[in-house]
């Protein structure tokens, strides 16, 4: 392969669009445990740099715990859970239905990551993937990653604007 060759496959890997939009860094993780969910924020919108993230919780997943980020605020939207969900003995039927940072700016140049404590509740079901949908705001424009394939369909990167998902794997 000729060096110039090389470069154009370079090139085309690196704007490949399954590495263009907010993915979670660990795609598996085991349900009635705990989960990290960490956000990873690979760009801007187009060159903007990204002012807000915002991100939604599905439901299944409670005991949600954002990681503070400095120069970054965080706001949290409470609501009520479609049921109830046992925690250590104590029953849930509300928290937190999204989280978001704000404040800080983050250069399209740059990377990052956004990171939440949660607990995957065995209600949940093995062997499927959970979405977060996510909406990256930028100075100048936003980018919306919320596709959910349809279920049976299996995790995606065909669409424009995939949401993060996380393989659920059944209890041991």
């Amino acid at each position: 392969m000729s060096k110039r060759s090389c470069l154009i496959l370079i090139a085309a890997l690196a704007a490949s669009p399954a590495a263009a939009h907010v993915s979670l860094e660990t795609k598996q993780a085991t349900i009635g445990a705990s989960y990290k969910a960490v956000f990873t924020v690979p760009h801007g919108c187009a060159g903007s740099p990204t002012v807000k993230l915002r991100v939604q919780i599905p439901e299944g997943v409670i005991a949600v715990k954002p990681m503070p980020k400095a120069g970054w605020s965080i706001d949290i939207l409470e609501g009520k859970y479609a049921g109830e969900y046992d925690y250590h003995g104590n029953k849930l039927s509300s928290g937190v239905k999204e989280v978001a940072w704000s404040g800080g700016k983050l250069p399209d140049k740059n990377y990052d990551e956004f990171i939440m404590q949660t607990v995957l509740t065995d209600k949940l079901k093995p062997n499927t993937t959970l979405y977060f949908p996510v909406v990256q705001e930028c100075e100048a424009g936003v980018s919306r990653w919320i596709e959910i394939p349809t279920e049976g369909a299996g995790h995606s990167h065909e669409g424009k604007s995939p949401a993060p998902g996380v393989k659920l794997l059944p209890k041991p």
